[in-house]
């Protein structure tokens, strides 16, 4: 068996007759997969900042990069590609793009929603004087809902529903 039907045959046990009702099975999938990689994300950032980077500056000639700048700029390509692959293999896995159409369009949808957060919480923390951590909620609901539709609809899009 395939890592990814295995990964498929785990999430599909989660999903319970009571939740087909009012969340489709792929969309289940994609939560799922993508609320993994976002721990998975929250774990390597926290590593890396506190063990590989140890708080400090990152040194690189003249250029000095802040400690979570480093990690967040480490951690990124790691859960982009495991994004991609779960979005791929497990929520998408019968979309007829090739693999760098699909990576491409991956890679755009990321980049948008790291746009979307910035200037997000710039706005919202920064001008209106939103929380910071209701503010952060509020646009993880926001690039979550961007992000499904557009993988859905662009990414992976001609997918087969299963």
């Amino acid at each position: 068996m395939a890592i990814s039907q295995a990964i498929i045959t785990v999430i599909d046990r989660l999903y319970l007759p009571q939740l087909s009702r009012i969340v489709p099975r792929q969309t289940f999938r994609y939560a799922v997969c993508g609320g993994v990689n976002m721990v998975f994300d929250m774990v390597l950032y926290f590593l890396f900042y506190n063990f590989l980077y140890a708080k400090r500056n990152l040194v690189l000639g003249p250029v000095v990069v802040s400690p979570e700048i480093a990690a967040f700029l480490t951690a990124f390509p790691i859960t982009f590609l495991t994004g991609l692959w779960l979005a791929r293999n497990v929520s998408f896995r019968n979309s007829p793009l090739r693999t760098v159409t699909q990576g491409g369009r991956y890679f755009m949808v990321v980049v948008l929603n790291i746009a979307i957060k910035y200037s997000g919480l710039k706005l919202l923390v920064e001008v209106l004087g939103v929380y910071p951590s209701v503010a952060n909620a509020l646009l993880t609901v926001v690039t979550v809902l961007v992000s499904y539709l557009l993988q859905k609809n662009f990414s992976f899009r001609g997918h087969i529903a299963e």
